[in-house]
C-alpha cells in the first residue's frame, strides 16, 4: 500500500482506515501504540499539532512506516481544474 499524504487530515485518514481494515476499535489501536482511545481519535481527525513520535509510534503498531521523497509535481491544468 503506497499512500501519499501532505496534510494531517490526510495522514489521519490512512491511519483510520488501516485500522478499520484489522477491524480494531481506536482503543485497541491505542493500546498497541501506548496511547489513549482520545489520542487516536485526534489523529484521525487530522489534528496538526500531533507529535511526529506519536504518529510514529501509531504507524509501528499499524505495521505501516513513512517513506520520504520528493515532491510529485501535477500539471498546471490539473491544479487549475481544482479552482
Amino acid at each position: 500500500m503506497a499512500d501519499l499524504a501532505r496534510s494531517p487530515k490526510q495522514v489521519g485518514n490512512f491511519i483510520r482506515r488501516a485500522r478499520k481494515q484489522r477491524r480494531w476499535s481506536q482503543t485497541q489501536l491505542g493500546e498497541r501504540a501506548g496511547l489513549r482511545q482520545e489520542t487516536v481519535s485526534l489523529i484521525e481527525s487530522g489534528n496538526p499539532a500531533t507529535r511526529l513520535d506519536t504518529i510514529l509510534a501509531v504507524l509501528a503498531a499499524l505495521d505501516l512506516e513513512v517513506q520520504i521523497g520528493p515532491r510529485s509535481k501535477g500539471r498546471a491544468a490539473a491544479i487549475e481544474d481544482i479552482f
